[in-house]
């Protein structure tokens, strides 16, 4: 499947990081020793081995300020890359080019960054059946793009944000009084397509929890041990997530217990970016 994020939802991140940038009086190097007519040949390289995501934001930022530059993309979103592969490569006003370099190298390395590092925790449960999740743990204003990266280095998305599911944690359940109040009124609000989902931190809790019927338990925190327990526990009745504390090094181990999700706010707010590189053909 060809991963594609609609230009629509990029554009606005592009322009506003290009404000950012070029400020009240625009690049001022390039005006000063760039002629007006000059043009330039550059490609895009990967310096290290990782997972590309966010192509569109360089073609993007360079459109912003020359919408007929050539550009041609030579790989996609999604696919691996290795240290020194090109990955697109453009003919345009050498002006636009540098002033719109590092808008578009930052966004791409960003989300390549959170991409590859989703892939390597989606490569550490490959066979267990468990699947990898994001949170709302994001840059914000750059959520949409980085929840895209996530999908393009095998990950799913969990919720975009507060308006498209209900999910019940510890301070909802104080404020109302208790998990079964929480849960009566989720139920009588929610619409027949929204998805209700409740936070439980001790098998104690899952008991309670269970036949109130969520569509999802979170299980926040629990040790492996937990976890065994909580799967026979639940015994394929609700959907368990695990998240809290996930680790690179402990996802396989947690897979490994039957829960069918594991999320990880890593994925989005640990990510090192990705090393690309912008050179003159």
């Amino acid at each position: 499947m060809t991963l594609q994020i609609p230009d629509t939802l990029v554009e606005p991140v592009i322009r506003l990081a290009l404000t950012e940038d070029l400020g009240r009086a625009g690049d001022l190097t390039s005006l000063a020793c760039v002629p007006q007519d000059a043009r330039l040949r550059v490609s895009w390289t990967a310096r290290q081995p990782g997972v590309l995501a966010g192509l569109a934001c360089a073609r993007l930022a360079l459109h912003a300020l020359a919408p007929d530059a050539r550009f041609e993309a030579l790989v996609e979103d999604g696919q691996r890359v290795g240290a020194g592969q090109a990955l697109a490569r453009a003919d345009a006003p050498a002006r636009a080019i540098l002033s719109s370099e590092r808008t578009g190298l930052n966004l791409m390395g960003r989300l390549s960054g959170i991409a590859t590092l989703t892939r390597a925790y989606v490569d550490a449960v490959a066979g267990t059946g468990a699947r990898i999740t994001d949170t709302r743990k994001t840059t914000p204003g750059l959520r949409h793009l980085e929840k895209y990266a996530v999908r393009c280095g095998g990950g799913v998305n969990h919720r975009f944000g507060l308006d498209d599911a209900i999910l019940i944690k510890d301070n909802h359940v104080a404020a109302c009084g208790g998990v079964r109040p929480a849960m009566e009124r989720a139920r009588a609000a929610a619409g027949h397509l929204v998805t209700i989902e409740l936070e439980v931190d001790s098998l104690d809790q899952l008991e309670d929890a269970l036949p109130l019927a969520p569509d999802v338990i979170m299980l926040d925190n629990f040790s492996l041990g937990d976890l065994r327990a909580a799967v026979a526990l639940a015994a394929g009745r609700v959907i368990l997530e695990a998240s809290g504390g996930v680790r690179l090094e402990t996802v396989r181990d947690i897979a490994e217990t039957g829960v069918q999700v594991i999320s990880v706010g890593a994925l989005t707010h640990s990510a090192p970016g990705l090393d690309i590189g912008l050179d003159a053909a």
